[in-house]
C-alpha cells in the first residue's frame, strides 16, 4: 500500500525543512506560534476571523437590514399574501371545508387596498376557497342522503393541499393560478 504524499521537509523525522521550521509547524508558519486558532473568539493575527466569528453566507446585511423579498414591495406584504393561501388551507382543515375562505378575505380587507400584490393573491386565494367551500356546505347538506361526503371529501383535499402549494409559491415571491377556480371576485 502507498502513503499521499507528503509536503516538502516532511520526509523523514529527523530532517528540518529548508525554511527552518519544523516539521510540526503549519505551513506559513513559525515554531514560536500556536498551532491552534484562539478557542476565545479573540483576534489571533492574520487569518483569523474577526471577534464574533465568520460573517453568515453571503456576507452581512445592509445598514438598514435585509430588502424585501422579490415580487413584494415590504416583508408585511409577503406576510399577507402568505396569510392568504396558509390560512385558507387552515380554515379548509380547522372548519370542516366550509371556512376556508375566511383568512383570504381577512388579507384582503387588512392590506388589500394598500398593496396590487396582496391584493392578487388575497382574490386568487378568496375565489378558489370561496368556490370549494360552497360545495364543501352543499356536501354537508347532502350529507344525509350519504351521497354528501364525495364533495365534502374533494372540497377538504383540494382547499388544503392547492392552498399549500399556492402559499410555497407566494412564498417565492409568485402569483399562484388556481386549478378548478371561478372568477366570483374581482
Amino acid at each position: 500500500m502507498t502513503e499521499p504524499p507528503r509536503p516538502p521537509g516532511a520526509g523523514d523525522p529527523g530532517a528540518q525543512s529548508p525554511g527552518g521550521t519544523p516539521p510540526s509547524a503549519p505551513y506559513g508558519s513559525s515554531a514560536n506560534e500556536p498551532p491552534t486558532a484562539p478557542l476565545s473568539g479573540a483576534a489571533g493575527g492574520p487569518g483569523y476571523p474577526p471577534p464574533g466569528g465568520y460573517p453568515p453566507p453571503g456576507g452581512y446585511p445592509p445598514p438598514g437590514g435585509y430588502p424585501p423579498p422579490g415580487g413584494y414591495a415590504s416583508n408585511e406584504d409577503k406576510t399577507w399574501a402568505l396569510v392568504a393561501h396558509f390560512g385558507g388551507a387552515a380554515g379548509m382543515f380547522l372548519g370542516g371545508a366550509v371556512l376556508g375562505w375566511v383568512a383570504p378575505l381577512i388579507a384582503l380587507l387588512a392590506r388589500g387596498n394598500q398593496s396590487p400584490a396582496v391584493r392578487a393573491h388575497a382574490v386568487a386565494a378568496l375565489n378558489f376557497q370561496l368556490l370549494w367551500s360552497i360545495i364543501g356546505l352543499v356536501g354537508w347538506v347532502l350529507v344525509c342522503a350519504v351521497i354528501g361526503f364525495i364533495p365534502v371529501g374533494a372540497a377538504y383535499l383540494m382547499g388544503i393541499i392547492f392552498g399549500i402549494v399556492a402559499g410555497l409559491k407566494a412564498n417565492e415571491g409568485q402569483l399562484y393560478r388556481y386549478p378548478a377556480s371561478v372568477s366570483m371576485i374581482k
